[in-house]
């Protein structure tokens, strides 16, 4: 039987590649969007890492999602500081998250109180991407609007603790591997990771409308 980490990959894959190729992330990374629309999306994350991190303390001791939670991985720090870069000290003030985003960490926020295994599928898709496609957009980023490479603006998409990313994703997915839980439990993470992104593809969504181009 295959391992979890590749059946969780496989059954995922779908949403992952509709998710890549929705015609915001199209558009920001084509360079066909201002600065503007990136900070949006910088902002609609912050939501969804302040619904990741806030019990991760707590979570840090449980059986199923304790291992995942390790400070190398940790983004809302990073966040912040981009957010500055990107809005001003003051972005806290005109913060807004977009319904999408709401449902989206209320989602989060609700496996992380209730469900530990569910927060593992949010976790996965989330951190792992951020390891992966997020340095495409790292890359684009600093290209597009003069970032300085791997600072402020970007630095969401810098992981200074992972000094080996691709041994760091092996030993992710040996732990995938190891998830203390029956097969019916994780059938169920993965169909909350398939949920996970079709909760972030509606963000695109809603971000693409905000910022649709004029024919």
């Amino acid at each position: 039987m295959d391992p979890f980490s590749a059946l969780i990959r496989t059954a995922s894959h779908e949403q992952h590649v509709e998710a890549e190729t929705s015609t915001f992330m199209s558009d920001l990374l084509g360079g066909r969007l201002g600065v503007d629309a990136y900070a949006r999306y910088t902002e609609q994350l912050w939501f969804v890492y302040e619904a990741l991190e806030a019990d991760a303390g707590t979570l840090a001791a449980d059986p199923v999602a304790g291992p995942f939670i390790q400070p190398a991985l940790l983004r809302r720090a990073a966040l912040e500081r981009d957010l500055t870069h990107l809005r001003g000290a003051g972005w806290r003030s005109t913060l807004t998250a977009l319904p999408a985003t709401e449902a989206y960490a209320a989602r989060v926020a609700e496996c992380a109180r209730a469900w530990p295994g569910g927060y593992v599928a949010h976790h996965y898709t989330r951190y792992l991407g951020d390891l992966s496609g997020g340095q495409i957009i790292r890359d684009r980023a600093e290209r597009t609007w003069g970032f300085a490479r791997k600072g402020d603006g970007v630095r969401f998409y810098v992981f200074e603790d992972i000094a080996n990313p691709a041994a760091f994703k092996r030993g992710y997915r040996d732990l995938l591997d190891a998830l203390p839980a029956d097969d019916l439990e994780r059938q169920r993470i993965i169909a909350e990771c398939r949920r996970a992104f079709a909760l972030n593809t509606a963000v695109f969504g809603a971000l693409d409308e905000e910022f649709r181009l004029s024919a």
